[in-house]
């Protein structure tokens, strides 16, 4: 796929368009939920599914897992109408990581460029929030995350609530369910008193210990999990992509041009040193 001036450009318009749409739909939570289902999908093995905008095809957003997100869907029609160049899969991601940036969230870098596909996988690859750890690692283990990805992208939670016609289950994870925090972690290690949604996947993070390290560091240590949580779903996001030679080189070039500054401070300072002990 090639990127151009006027893809970037239009990707920048299209980001500026999100944010707005967010904000005036209170849409964060399903917004994000659809980037992940899309990307989440993933086969480590067989290099199939992942964020290919295939999420959008009947077939899989009337998946069990994916009910509601046709809502998502939608919403995301108003933006690709004003920039048909943009790929579905660029979009349901950049709107993911929007989510993330409007509610308070990190910043999460996005690289343009991935592919559409009409080819769906079968059902059953994303999380089944009725299971515990070993269902966790299987499935994320498979899309090549890690323990550390599991966590921090389980704090996503953070937005939205379940709905019952949706998942089976109701209410919100937090007290806040439009802003991107650490509360989520905080009320995980708080147990059952505060009446606030904990599902047998939120459960299996406090029951496994590798996993509790992790929710404890993050109720903790709000940045440490922002930093997790940017590179963790940015992992998600690029699973099965490889960015494009032209995006490639002119990252490449940036690093370049940022380690020559650094060198010519450095050396600059170790100069004015040597002088004053001259």
């Amino acid at each position: 796929m090639t990127i151009g001036k006027e893809y970037m450009k239009d990707i920048e318009r299209a980001r500026r368009d999100f944010r707005a749409l967010i904000s005036s739909k209170n849409c964060a939570p399903i917004i994000l939920r659809l980037a992940w289902h899309d990307a989440g999908t993933y086969d480590a093995t067989t290099k199939t599914g992942g964020p290919n905008g295939s999420i959008r095809n009947e077939v899989e957003y009337k998946h069990g897992a994916n009910n509601g997100l046709k809502i998502a869907i939608d919403l995301c029609e108003n933006v690709k109408a004003k920039y048909p160049r943009i790929t579905y899969a660029d979009l349901y991601q950049l709107a993911g990581v929007v989510a993330v940036e409007v509610t308070g969230g990190p910043a999460v870098h996005f690289v343009p460029g991935r592919k559409d596909s009409m080819i769906s996988p079968d059902e059953g690859r994303l999380p089944d929030a009725r299971k515990g750890s070993s269902h966790l690692r299987d499935v994320f283990h498979r899309m090549g995350l890690s323990d550390v990805d599991i966590v921090a992208l389980s704090g996503g939670h953070t937005l939205g609530r379940a709905h019952l016609e949706r998942s089976g289950f109701e209410g919100p994870w937090t007290n806040d369910p439009l802003k991107f925090d650490n509360s989520y972690f905080v009320e995980l290690l708080r147990g059952e008193s505060d009446g606030l949604l904990k599902l047998p996947s939120d459960k299996a993070l406090v029951h496994d210990p590798k996993f509790k390290q992790y929710v404890a560091l993050y109720a903790k240590d709000e940045e440490a999990f922002f930093r997790d949580y940017a590179r963790s779903h940015k992992k998600l996001s690029e699973l099965g992509f490889t960015p494009p030679s032209c995006l490639k080189s002119a990252l490449n070039k940036t690093m370049a041009a940022i380690l020559v500054s650094a060198t010519i401070v450095i050396l600059s300072y170790i100069w004015e040193i040597s002088k004053k002990v001259k």
